[in-house]
């Protein structure tokens, strides 16, 4: 099997989330500039498949999208421009930070690293794909 890729949008960082092979486990992978994500993942599918890209919808409380939707959408419109073979699927991020914050509280760490934004966006890209494997379990 491959991989399934999520991504939880932002203007200033890009959290990555990935699969293993077997799509069991959702692992952080990494947080990187929007910049640069074409190569990075041009460089990343020189060794690995991907099956599918999961991307955070971001929306309002009431459901309509939420400022930052103008931005995810040109993301994906990048992501369909250079790897056109890879189905998107969105998921609904609402909550997704928060459930990060609410994470990285929990897990014990040292105040200053509880600040680090980079791990708090690639929880949420791990929450994303956990989101869109538990709506796809069969």
């Amino acid at each position: 099997m491959s991989r399934i890729i999520a991504f939880d949008y932002g203007t200033k960082r890009i959290g990555i989330a990935v699969t293993d092979p077997l799509q069991i486990i959702a692992t952080g992978l990494e947080t990187i500039h929007p910049k640069d994500i074409v190569d990075y993942l041009k460089k990343y599918l020189l060794t690995e498949q991907v099956e599918a890209f999961v991307i955070g919808d971001p929306k309002q409380m009431d459901g309509t999208p939420s400022d930052s939707a103008q931005h995810v959408k040109g993301f994906s419109t990048i992501l369909k421009k250079n790897f056109p073979q890879i189905p998107q699927f969105w998921v609904d991020e609402r909550f997704t930070s928060k459930l990060a914050h609410q994470t990285i509280m929990q897990s014990g760490l040292k105040k200053h690293d509880r600040r680090d934004k980079e791990r708090v966006d690639t929880i949420a890209a791990t929450i994303i794909l956990q989101y869109y494997m538990e709506e796809h379990r069969l």
